[in-house]
């Protein structure tokens, strides 16, 4: 049964590969800067197509555009992606009053704006957006006549009227449902009567609402349906045709990733097994202590950091996040050796090979799918978030050592639970935590599965401490750099 896994998992790697590979092959994709912007070019040798400028959502990246920026290239076009500021690679934070228009808003159109006289080639530059940055696009193009198509994907913003923008694709998921109604509105502007699918004119206006079955807010950035209406929009505005074909690039990204996951168990295989004398039990835990252990913390992390409120880090709540795991960590630990639990031995060839792994997955994830590597200003911040990430997953580890998934589901669906209490304390200052959650439950489903598979045979604590390092590095490039 293991070499069948091991041979599935190393078939999806490979085709995996071979298909993302595929969506690439051609193309000449080179990275610089606009003053401190970081923007990447994507096209065929010699193309002289049209200059497409691509902008990515809220903690995003420009990797995470990829789904639109590859076929777009291979249809020709000059495509030109680039990371806002305080994302991805970008070194200058955010900053202004997230909640002004003339704050963040502004800063962020007045950089895509930079970023477009720099490759503008003096035709019409087309426009391509997700989430936060359709807001912006639409009031970059507003200021400008230099501007052809836009696209948005999961758009929202008062800034649409009925005549602008005046080449308007919208693309919402099927699984988003108030945007859903926001695109249609925003085609029912030019015609009242339109519906989802149909183009509609009014003067010298065109505009088209689109819902991408099956997918969501994230999943739309490989919808194939979305990428292919993405490249017909933009062909229709400057008279061309392209026969592009739309790979499956989103479940290729889950295939190489769940396959380098699911090949770790045959990796974790060179660890010698740790002798049952030095391995640590199964923490025996009774209904009620288990009640503590996770409920204890789920109220007294968040009340104390809330009432702490830790400020000095520049990036959104991490700050916060690190005292909130730091406490609810330390809490489980002392709980753990009060009832007479044991770390057991460290193994360092466990810790080096579960980091190394966690390497191998980060380079996969950023090139294909979203950036992982920090620039020199978020280092630090890594080894801040380490203080209470490193007790924080240590505690996790010696908890779910042979637990029953049961007992995972609930230990960890504590520490969600706390940070919903989080938001509820101090809504204002905290919501940006509610965007957390989705990158834990993504932590524990990759890491924590191939913690599980170290820990199995040398034991919790180096699984503990590697996976508290990659916890802190996780989150120390997930979100915005950020400068009040």
């Amino acid at each position: 049964m293991r070499h069948a896994v091991t041979l599935l998992a190393l078939i999806a790697v490979v085709v995996s590969l071979v298909v993302l590979q595929d969506a690439r092959r051609g193309l000449t994709i080179e990275s610089f800067a606009v003053g401190q912007t970081p923007v990447t070019r994507y096209a065929r040798q010699g193309a002289d197509g049209p200059v497409v400028v691509v902008a990515h959502g809220f903690a995003g990246s420009r990797q995470m555009l990829q789904g639109y920026s590859l076929p777009l290239a291979q249809a020709g076009y000059r495509v030109f992606a680039f990371d806002f500021q305080g994302h991805g690679r970008n070194p200058v934070p955010m900053s202004g009053d997230v909640t002004a228009l003339d704050g963040t808003t502004q800063r962020l159109v007045d950089q895509t704006a930079a970023v477009i006289d720099a490759v503008a080639n003096g035709g019409p530059v087309a426009l391509l957006g997700h989430s936060m940055a359709t807001d912006v696009l639409v009031r970059v193009a507003r200021g400008r006549d230099d501007i052809g198509p836009v696209v948005l994907l999961s758009a929202f913003s008062q800034a649409i009227d009925a005549t602008h923008p005046k080449d308007l694709l919208l693309v919402t998921g099927a699984g988003e449902p108030g945007l859903k109604g926001f695109a249609v509105e925003a085609a029912q502007m030019v015609d009242p009567g339109a519906v989802a699918g149909e183009t509609v004119t009014a003067g010298d206006v065109t505009r088209r609402a689109v819902i991408a079955p099956w997918v969501e807010h994230v999943s739309i950035l490989h919808s194939r349906r979305g990428r292919a209406e993405a490249v017909a929009w933009i062909d229709r505005a400057y008279g061309r045709t392209s026969d592009v074909a739309i790979r499956h690039t989103g479940w290729a990204i889950l295939g190489l990733l769940g396959g380098i996951v699911a090949l770790f168990g045959a990796v974790a295989r060179v660890l010698p097994v740790t002798p049952v004398a030095a391995m640590p039990p199964t923490l025996a835990l009774s209904q009620r202590r288990l009640a503590v252990v996770t409920l204890v913390p789920v109220v007294v992390a968040p009340v104390v950091s809330v009432l702490v409120d830790p400020q000095g880090l520049p990036v959104l709540v991490a700050g916060y996040l690190a005292l909130h795991l730091a406490v609810f960590g330390l809490l489980q630990l002392w709980l753990i050796r009060r009832w007479g639990g044991r770390w057991g031995a460290f193994s360092p060839l466990a810790f080096v090979l579960l980091l190394g792994w966690s390497v191998v997955f980060g380079v996969a994830l950023d090139r294909y799918a979203a950036n992982f590597w920090p620039v020199a200003q978020r280092v630090w911040i890594i080894a801040a978030m380490a203080l209470g990430a490193v007790p924080f997953m240590l505690a996790d580890a010696l908890l779910t050592h042979g637990a029953s998934l049961r007992r995972r589901f609930v230990l960890r669906g504590g520490f969600i639970l706390s940070l919903g209490i989080a938001v509820a304390l101090n809504p204002f200052e905290l919501f940006f935590l509610v965007m957390i959650a989705p990158v834990v439950l993504l932590f524990y489903a990759v890491f924590g599965t191939m913690g599980r598979m170290a820990g199995r045979r040398a034991g919790p604590l180096a699984a503990g401490l590697a996976l508290g390092l990659v916890l802190a590095w996780a989150l120390g490039v997930s979100f915005p750099l950020f400068r009040a």
